[in-house]
């Protein structure tokens, strides 16, 4: 995590150069949107995108919005639909997400995505975000730059009051002009309104030519939602010291495996490793067995995970 005072930077060309080569560094820069400050990270970076769990506290790794500075460059990440063509036309820049499938080779860490095969994207309105997205040259995974319960900032003076010590920079552009959180709108392949937020409801409603649907069930699929229930094809056994006969190995620290979260113990890369290594072990068909993960910082949300993972199916 970061060391030292967080930097105020102001949202002129110096600032806004400075925050981009922080993110490009795998730093954790706070920018403002039209709707609340995020908390930004390069989404490509596994292991920065685990450092917003664990400046935030966030309790367990939800699917996190990518902020890209058009609609190209969504689709450049996403396969897309008329329906939201039509929404991204009528709605972008502005505080619209949609979820949508991944392309193959999309580049995003599986930590954005919670390991869905979807992602939230969305193009913000607000000119220092675009200014700062632009000037970064790639996709920003960013929840609102809070500790995990706490309310969301619209200043920077509420971001350092959460998160000071916690970041390397945020970028200072006064207050947001407070909405809502951001609508999100996923496809089922119908619309679904997974979350209510600045766009209203109805307006998507004129868009599409009639309301779109609600989620059924409890499975996420969204930020904004409860935690993902991701779970391997293959059974999964917890605290194992070494693997059964049969079995493939999710090592941790001292406990080697097929797969390792972190041979240093570190719970930061354990975060940004575990999607990926559960999906590589699921590939093998095999049951997986995996070494116990400290209940401490990013271990609560690992174990969350693993425990979801792990329930009688």
């Amino acid at each position: 995590m970061h060391k030292g005072p967080t930097l105020t930077l102001a949202a002129d060309a110096a600032g806004l150069q400075q925050a981009a080569a922080l993110l490009q560094a795998g730093a954790l820069v706070a920018f403002p949107t039209e709707t609340v400050y995020g908390l930004g990270a390069d989404a490509r970076n596994g292991a920065a995108v685990a450092a917003v769990y664990a400046a935030k506290g966030r309790p367990s790794f939800n699917p996190l919005i990518v902020h890209v500075p058009d609609a190209a460059a969504a689709r450049e990440l996403t396969v897309w639909n008329d329906a939201a063509a039509a929404l991204a036309e009528a709605f972008w820049p502005g505080p619209l997400t949609l979820v949508l499938p991944l392309k193959k080779g999309h580049g995003l860490a599986s930590l954005v995505t919670a390991g869905l095969d979807t992602v939230a994207i969305r193009v913000p309105a607000h000119p220092a975000a675009r200014a700062l997205l632009k000037a970064f040259g790639g996709p920003v995974a960013a929840p609102s730059a809070n500790p995990s319960g706490r309310i969301s900032p619209t200043r920077a003076s509420h971001v350092l009051a959460g998160l000071n010590g916690r970041i390397a920079a945020v970028l200072d552009d006064g207050p947001c002009a407070v909405g809502l959180e951001s609508t999100i709108v996923g496809f089922n392949p119908a619309p679904l309104l997974l979350r209510a937020g600045g766009v209203p409801a109805e307006a998507v409603s004129g868009i599409l030519g009639r309301a779109p649907g609600s989620p059924g069930g409890d499975t996420i699929t969204s930020p904004g939602q409860i935690a993902s229930h991701y779970a391997p094809g293959a059974p999964v056994r917890l605290n194992a010291t070494q693997a059964r006969p049969g079995e493939v190995m999710l090592g941790f620290g001292d406990i080697p495996g097929d797969l390792t979260l972190s041979e240093t113990g570190d719970l930061q890369e354990a975060a940004a490793t575990l999607f990926d290594h559960l999906h590589t072990l699921d590939a093998t068909g095999s049951p997986i067995a995996v070494a116990p993960v400290p209940e401490q910082g990013l271990g609560e949300a690992i174990n969350d995970r693993l425990r979801r993972a792990a329930a009688p199916r």
